[in-house]
């Protein structure tokens, strides 16, 4: 027992240490998990992902498990550091490393590739997503309907657009999508499932939204690796000067905040009604469906900062016009105020916090131009009763 004790304490202290300090995988403090075979320290999420290789990884917890000398050793001599330096000598710089709050398949294919797939050692051939075109066949929503029907899309770096066809003959593809403002993030719950991923873009003046999936988890990362490749070359291009730690950031983009909301019209006398709302750092757009599938959205509001007049508050109190929640957030801007209800104090707060954040940050070249743009046609595009 004394060995016990005395080889847990040598882990904790082990495990304290910088490097060894956030989970080797997603990067959340205070790991409590460790692959002994690979000799490194995890989050207890992560360990679970480990647990699907076993001919690759076995995890014990450092408190909780039985280490004889042995082990403790090896995880001595290796760490979270030494690890890195091998598993991920070679990892592309467009590539997406997971962190704690990421899907499920984000981080699975992300541990699979470092350990046992070995895609970034230096060892094996160049990945799919390294290509210069990638093709795979996806279940993609219908634009007006729910169910999924399979189509082929065809990416390609040459020319900088995302294609898909309907049939495997056919020549000529249903949509040709740009990468100038392509965004893509994984929305498994709002998909309804596990590999569910929303590719977005400009279509016109609006917004189109594609909802689409694979069975398989390494298609479709490997898809989203290849689109975050393809945005960077673009990106690349477009800004010669910049350096990839800036543009990096730019490739895609989680939203700031979303769900739904109660929104009333321009004169705040129209009854509220409820809308799925999307709110977007990258583009500092605030966009309303009438449902969160929706292919397009209903109508955009452009979000600029404090010294453009633009400012986020609370308000509350019952309505008068057939409001169900009570939870008020104020969204001013040059051209009018916006009233919107949340159902909870909490949903409140977060998109209060969302608001201000996008408020708070500086705007580029590239929002000035997209403030223009939107000012030109009509901010909030339906804005009557049938809205």
């Amino acid at each position: 027992m004394a060995s016990l004790d005395r080889n847990n304490k040598f882990l904790l202290n082990l495990v304290r240490q910088t490097g060894n300090n956030t989970c080797a995988d997603c990067g959340i403090p205070e790991p409590d998990w460790a692959s002994y075979t690979l000799g490194i320290f995890v989050c207890l999420n992560c360990s679970g992902i480990h647990r699907n290789l076993p001919d690759i990884s076995k995890v014990k917890s450092i408190c909780l498990d039985i280490w004889d000398d042995a082990l403790v050793e090896f995880m001595r001599q290796g760490g979270n550091s030494a690890a890195k330096a091998l598993y991920e000598k070679c990892v592309p710089a467009f590539f997406y490393r997971p962190q704690q709050n990421d899907c499920f398949v984000l981080k699975d294919q992300w541990i699979r590739a470092k350990y046992e797939r070995r895609e970034f050692t230096g060892e094996n051939n160049q990945p799919s997503y390294c290509s210069d075109q990638f093709e795979s066949t996806l279940w993609k929503k219908g634009k007006n309907k729910k169910q999924f029907l399979k189509r082929i899309f065809l990416l390609s770096r040459r020319d900088f657009t995302l294609r898909y066809f309907i049939k495997d003959d056919s020549k000529l593809p249903k949509a040709v999508i740009s990468m100038k403002d392509l965004n893509a993030v994984f929305q498994p719950e709002k998909i309804n499932h596990a590999n569910g991923l929303q590719i977005s873009f400009a279509n016109g003046k609006r917004t189109r939204n594609l909802f689409v999936y694979h069975e398989k988890g390494q298609v479709i990362v490997s898809l989203f690796n290849a689109i975050r490749a393809t945005r960077l070359e673009y990106l690349q291009r477009k800004h010669p000067t910049l350096r990839d730690n800036d543009l990096i950031p730019q490739i895609t983009g989680r939203c700031v905040k979303e769900g739904y909301m109660e929104k009333t019209g321009p004169t705040q006398r129209e009854p509220f009604k409820k809308r799925w709302f999307t709110l977007c750092s990258m583009n500092r757009k605030l966009l309303y469906f009438k449902n969160p599938l929706d292919a397009s959205e209903l109508g955009a509001v452009f979000i600029g900062t404090a010294s453009h007049s633009y400012a986020a508050a609370e308000s509350g109190g019952p309505s008068s016009r057939g409001g169900r929640w009570h939870c008020g957030v104020t969204l001013q801007t040059p051209d009018r105020e916006f009233v919107f209800m949340c159902e909870q104090q909490q949903e409140q707060k977060e998109w209060l916090e969302a608001f201000r954040k996008v408020i708070a940050q500086p705007m580029t070249p590239e929002d000035y131009a997209s403030k223009i743009l939107l000012s030109s046609i009509t901010i909030l595009r339906c804005v009557n009763t049938s809205s």
